[in-house]
């Protein structure tokens, strides 16, 4: 088992007061099995998971209440020193060790059970933490403090000989365990003089012991993640950033539904009292393809046919008429936005928002984003069940949606609330929807459709390069007639509009750098929208500059770029959404998809060539 060198934490006095610390950060590990997720942070205090769904009441809140009301499930050593942290390599079991000042340690496992068993993954409602002593006779206090109805409902405890059920009203927890009842129900320190283990999940009675049960249980949670890890088809370079990606994406999928969130937190601010603190535990179509398409790229396709049925419900209902640009995880299409008052916010950043008003958003570019998405599946031979006429039609109604909208108002892919505009993104993907669908006719031998969408296509993308483009800017504008720039722009190229050599995509990537990059990191526009300019940088355009920077040939620039960014990465590889261009730490929802996506796209952009070492 490999660690890294040991990190100094927080000081003893703030992990003996039960509170989380005010100075909380997002310096978290995320363990889960694509039913649930859980974050972690450097203590091994579990401070976030919602049950039973990602987009459910997190019965652990203190990522969003950092006072003593906060609800944790944390093991607090006694004479705290200093902690370490890691994965277990190639894995989503995650390992902290606590150590007091006399030397004494205790190491907490932490993982969400996920193997397959009688032909399909068993992958519970359900957390393990396996706690064991390193040396000497330490002793801690377990503070298992779930609340429920966001943080409202203090559940009622009934205890077992061997377990604790926590009940509440829409709810109950059940946790198993090996540790004296007595200890946990007093939050008493107890010398940890052997290995002692915590299941935490629904109500229901373990079939076997409970050493047992979580010996196994980590036993072959371990063996699915290394066996899912050796199938990727990683770069040569970067392997390890490009594997905890890899996992931390899948770990954004809801397997029930097949939908993929574009991050496991609500309301965790862009830029310190920005109050841009939005929800994003629900299924944007356009960071779902995103996801797809980069797990694609290293040879997963598992989560791709899981998204696919997800898709494919979200297509064949709207029947050619209007798509949102996200929805539930399971297909809701209602998300009212409401605020939690109650709750202090992350840092104390109110305010804590539940649902997106973003669903009633009209933003063009979905139906690029659907076909987008689901083009790979026509193509592909090693799928189990490839894609036909039949969902080539269901796609072309999108496409007939995409063309009838490409030149009119939206909200953008940047969900403005109060400006709309022909947004040259937009369009960007209704031409997208218009190509793919001539490739996927083409492809299955239609050749009267091909011929259609090639035309369609070819409409679109003259409009765009010749309306969007800005002389005086001498760069492509975010919007039709426009002059503001906007990072989007940059897809042009991976999208196929344009080849890298263009010269007006040339101009554009420089007039971008000049006008919307602080140093490294690049803002997603430059004019102000509905909370006033925009502080922080946003990951996912920082990682699109250095794709369109390797592509038009400025490698080395781009290379020093992606170096900047690994190293922006916490302490276990993971991104959220935003990084502040001045003190580098990480704002915004965590982990963010597009934020994962770009390291995984990056590396495979940039990296030698296996050839180069073998």
């Amino acid at each position: 088992m490999t660690k890294p060198p040991t990190e100094t934490l927080v000081a003893a006095a703030e992990i003996d007061s039960g509170a989380i610390p005010s100075t909380s950060s997002l310096d978290l590990a995320v363990i889960g099995n694509c039913s649930l997720n859980a974050l972690i942070d450097k203590l091994g205090r579990m401070v976030w998971c919602c049950l039973p769904r990602f987009d459910g009441d997190p019965v652990f809140n203190a990522l969003l209440d950092p006072t003593e009301n906060g609800s944790q499930w944390s093991f607090q050593l006694e004479n705290f020193s200093h902690s370490e942290q890691w994965y277990e390599p190639n894995t989503a079991v995650l390992h902290t060790r606590l150590f007091d000042t006399l030397g004494q340690g205790v190491e907490i496992t932490d993982f969400a059970p996920r193997f397959p068993s009688r032909g399909r993954y068993f992958r519970p409602l359900t957390v393990v933490r396996r706690l064991q002593a390193l040396s000497g006779a330490p002793r801690l206090r377990v503070l298992l403090r779930p609340r429920f109805d966001w943080g409202r409902e203090i559940p009622v405890i009934t205890r077992g000989s061997n377990h604790l059920r926590y009940v509440g009203s829409e709810q109950t927890l059940r946790l198993n365990t090996d540790a004296p009842i007595s200890y946990l129900l007093a939050e008493t320190a107890f010398v940890i003089s052997r290995p002692y283990n915590f299941i935490l999940g629904p109500d229901e009675t373990l079939l076997n012991g409970i050493g047992d049960t979580a010996r196994t249980f980590e036993q072959e949670t371990l063996a699915y993640w290394r066996n899912w890890s050796r199938a990727l088809a990683t770069p040569l370079e970067w392997q390890s950033a490009v594997i905890r990606a890899a996992i931390t994406l899948k770990l954004s999928l809801c397997e029930d539904t097949g939908a993929i969130v574009a991050a496991m937190t609500t309301s965790v601010p862009e830029a310190p009292g920005s109050a841009r603190n939005w929800d994003y535990r629900y299924c944007w179509l356009r960071d779902a393809f995103f996801v797809v398409r980069a797990l694609n790229s290293l040879s997963e396709l598992g989560t791709m046919e899981d998204y696919l049925r997800w898709l494919g419900n979200v297509v064949v209902r709207s029947a050619g008429g209007h798509v949102q640009p996200l929805y539930g995880i399971g297909l809701e299409d209602s998300l009212p936005e409401i605020t939690l008052d109650h709750l202090p916010g992350y840092r104390h950043h109110a305010p804590v928002r539940v649902g997106n008003q973003a669903y009633e958003h009209f933003q063009h570019d979905v139906y690029g984003n659907i076909v987008l998405g689901a083009a790979q599946s026509f193509h592909d031979e090693r799928l189990l069940h490839r894609s036909g006429v039949e969902q080539f039609q269901h796609l072309e109604a999108c496409g007939e949606r995409a063309f009838a909208l490409y030149d009119q108002p939206d909200a953008g892919m940047w969900e403005l609330r109060t400006r709309s505009r022909i947004h040259t993104s937009s369009a960007l993907m209704s031409w997208a929807a218009c190509d793919r669908l001539a490739k996927i006719a083409a492809k299955l031998e239609l050749k009267e459709r091909a011929v259609y969408w090639q035309e369609r296509a070819a409409t679109i993308g003259e409009r765009i390069l010749t309306e969007a483009w800005n002389e005086d800017r001498q760069a492509y504008a975010e919007s039709f007639g426009g002059r503001d720039l906007d990072a989007s722009v940059l897809l042009m190229v991976e999208v196929g509009l344009v080849a890298p050599t263009n010269e007006r995509f040339i101009a554009t990537v420089d007039a971008l750098e000049k006008y919307l990059c602080d140093g490294p990191y690049m803002r997603r526009y430059e004019a102000p929208d509905d909370f006033g300019r925009p502080e922080t940088a946003f990951n996912i355009c920082t990682f699109w500059r250095i794709d369109a920077l390797a592509r038009i040939g400025r490698k080395e620039q781009a290379r020093e770029i992606f170096e900047t960014m690994l190293a922006t990465r916490n302490h276990v590889g993971l991104l959220s959404e935003d990084t502040h261009p001045v003190t580098g730490e990480m704002w915004g929802n965590f982990p963010q998809t597009y934020s994962m996506v770009g390291i995984i796209n990056c590396a495979m952009r940039l990296s030698a060539a296996w050839e180069t070492a073998i």
